[in-house]
């Protein structure tokens, strides 16, 4: 097994401390227009959920990384505040479905707004974090390919 060197540590520790400040950046626009962080991040996910799949709270849970019962109260705090609506599957009553509201569409744009300038400012220093650690895992001795030094 590989030792990491100081070098390593660092690259890992720097690239915490970007994730991190993008994070403390989130959750203040979040709290600030009165949503919660995991309300707001099963908002994008629902407005953001790949082609072909469903809205449904299993899904959501699951690109959360969230517990099904988890994800529930998160939508009943969502639906109570006016921002999803839950739905029955047209060919599967059983099924329930989670659409934005209104209201629940504008905050989401305005927060998604804020995050996608804030992403644009502080983005690169994300990724030369991210390139450092990949780097860092190389070995010290090894040359870097010459697609990678011309970063």
């Amino acid at each position: 097994m590989k030792r990491l060197t100081l070098s390593d540590y660092q690259a890992l520790a720097e690239f915490r401390y970007q994730i991190r400040q993008f994070l403390h950046f989130s959750d203040r626009v979040v709290k600030k227009a009165g949503l919660e962080r995991g309300q707001y991040q099963l908002v994008l996910a629902i407005k953001g959920m790949p082609a072909g799949a469903r809205p449904r709270i299993g899904e959501l849970a699951g690109r959360l990384q969230i517990r099904h019962h988890s994800a529930v109260e998160l939508v009943n705090r969502l639906e109570r505040g006016g921002f999803v609506h839950r739905e029955r599957g047209l060919d599967d009553r059983r099924e329930v479905l989670l659409t934005l509201t209104p209201k629940g569409e504008k905050v989401l744009s305005e927060l998604a707004l804020h995050h996608h300038n804030e992403l644009r400012s502080s983005g690169p220093s994300l990724v030369a974090a991210l390139r450092r650690v990949m780097r860092a895992g190389n070995g010290a001795g090894r040359k870097r390919s010459v697609a990678s030094t011309k970063e």
